[in-house]
């Protein structure tokens, strides 16, 4: 948001003074996992999650399918 925008924003009343410092923050890119990196050339691949075990499934028609 340029800075004429968050003027406006705050006249309008559509955000509170408390607000622009909290968009001013930078937003850490979430983490990309491709596929092929989670299959490491397998079909099936098992995920670990708070010690519960997940199965990721590459189907004949390349969907994937995570299971519990």
């Amino acid at each position: 948001m340029t800075k004429p925008e968050l003027a406006v924003a705050l006249v309008a009343g559509l955000m509170s003074e408390a607000e622009p410092a909290r968009l001013e923050t930078p937003i850490s890119p979430l983490t990309r996992w491709s596929s092929t990196q989670l299959l490491a050339g397998q079909r099936e691949s098992v995920i670990e999650h708070n010690g519960v075990e997940y199965r990721l499934r590459l189907t004949g028609q390349g969907k994937l399918i995570l299971t519990k």
